[in-house]
């Protein structure tokens, strides 16, 4: 079974910086769709972004200028950098990953609490 598991959350203050990780426990694919979505309280699990082959990106608007996504695949692994943090930023991040190496069904981590204190 796929387990994917995310690291680096935590307490962040406006105007910082974080990066999250999120390792695969299997080989992944270079053309596999790996990506970022959180969830704040109340709210519905939205897209943050997206990597897929060739390293093409997908942003959400509310994050574009200020994260960067990112894989290593030789690490199984998936990164989302975002900067110039804002409290509209509390969530709860999770990522997932679609592909070859899931049998094309999408797994999900278990996801991780980031909050930006004013």
């Amino acid at each position: 079974q796929v387990q994917l598991v995310e690291s680096g959350g935590g307490l962040v203050q406006a105007g910082g910086s974080l990066r999250l990780s999120c390792a695969a426990s299997i080989t992944i694919f270079s053309n596999d769709l790996m990506g970022w979505y959180r969830q704040a309280p109340g709210k519905q699990r939205e897209l943050v972004a997206t990597i897929g082959s060739s390293g093409l990106t997908n942003y959400a608007d509310s994050v574009k200028g200020r994260a960067t996504i990112s894989r290593d695949n030789a690490k199984n692994t998936v990164y989302l950098e975002m900067n110039s943090l804002k409290p509209e930023d509390t969530a709860v991040y999770y990522c997932n990953l679609r592909g070859r190496s899931t049998g094309w069904t999408t797994t999900w981590g278990q996801g991780i609490q980031v909050t930006v204190s004013l």
